[in-house]
């Protein structure tokens, strides 16, 4: 009687802690401020769910929803590694059109000392 009242207790305990997991998480995700720091707080968020399936599981006594938990993790997985591809290709788009710029600036101010150049040349 008493391991199921401490049990009881530590169902409690753990939904009250994951719960404050949860809310802070949550405002992580909506706060930001980064794109990278949105998707761990996503990922966060699936660990703290999987948490909260396995103690139901715990309180109830079904073990179906260990199952149910096992396969969230496999698909959290998943979507944490396609976002953290999005971001990747993301940023190496980025990269490439900063360092597109950065040759259109080159070759505009090199055509500018050019005309510059010419101008002076035609004036002599």
């Amino acid at each position: 009687m008493i391991a199921a009242s401490v049990v009881s207790a530590a169902v409690m305990v753990a939904l009250g802690i994951l719960s404050m997991a949860f809310l802070l998480t949550v405002y992580r995700v909506v706060a930001g401020p980064t794109l990278p720091d949105r998707v761990l707080a996503l990922d966060m968020l699936v660990a703290i769910v999987i948490g909260f399936i396995a103690v139901i599981a715990i309180k109830t006594g079904f073990t179906l929803y260990i199952d149910i938990a096992i396969s969230l993790g496999l698909v959290g997985f998943l979507a944490t590694v396609a976002f953290a591809r999005f971001i990747l290709t993301q940023a190496q788009s980025n990269t490439m059109e900063r360092i597109g710029a950065e040759q259109n600036d080159g070759i505009a101010a090199e055509s500018r000392k050019t005309r510059k150049h010419r101008r002076k040349k035609g004036a002599r």
